[in-house]
């Protein structure tokens, strides 16, 4: 097994897991809760930048990089879900969006023995896009903000297949 040394950009990316705990710890919609969100966002826009700029890009950064980002989309969802009326066909389609992205995962581990890091346009589109939704809730009227989260699961359902085919095609990218 090769040693890793935590260079800048995974130092930055682990934050982004600190930030995530911090979340879980603060009240949904608060203060605490987007100044974390905040910055565990501008965690996921700065690290690659700094791993690509300081000659640091490396497999386990990007392995890191999508543990990172799935912690803290989780801590994310757990709060925003728990504070809010969630209706029976969302819970469903979170479900299966969710069991998708399981089974790729276990289709990275079975296929090539480990996480096979996919930072495709659209799950860079769909990350956008979930990192916007906690700013509507509350600001916009229900329907917009019904519209939003429709887009949003019908974008991170077509981004979960398309990682799926293009791990079980082999197509890296990270």
């Amino acid at each position: 097994m090769v040693k890793h040394k935590l260079n800048a950009a995974d130092a930055i990316t682990a934050s982004r897991i600190v930030f995530a705990v911090f979340i879980l710890f603060s009240a949904a919609f608060s203060v605490q809760f987007y100044a974390f969100y905040l910055l565990g966002g501008c965690t996921d826009i700065i690290d690659g930048w700094v791993a690509r700029r300081l000659n640091l890009k490396s497999s386990f950064g990007a392995k890191l990089d999508t543990i990172a980002d799935h912690v803290f989309i989780i801590a994310v969802l757990a709060k925003v879900l728990a504070a809010l009326y969630v209706p029976v066909w969302l819970w469903i389609w979170i479900a299966i969006i969710a069991f998708i992205k399981l089974a790729n995962l276990l289709s990275s581990l079975v296929l090539s023995g480990g996480i096979i890091p996919m930072h495709t346009l659209m799950n860079k589109i769909t990350g956008f896009m979930l990192f916007l939704l906690p700013f509507a809730i509350g600001k916009a009227p229900w329907q917009v903000l019904a519209i939003a989260v429709i887009v949003t699961c019908s974008a991170a359902t077509f981004a979960a297949i398309q990682e799926g085919h293009y791990i079980r095609a082999g197509k890296r990218i990270e």
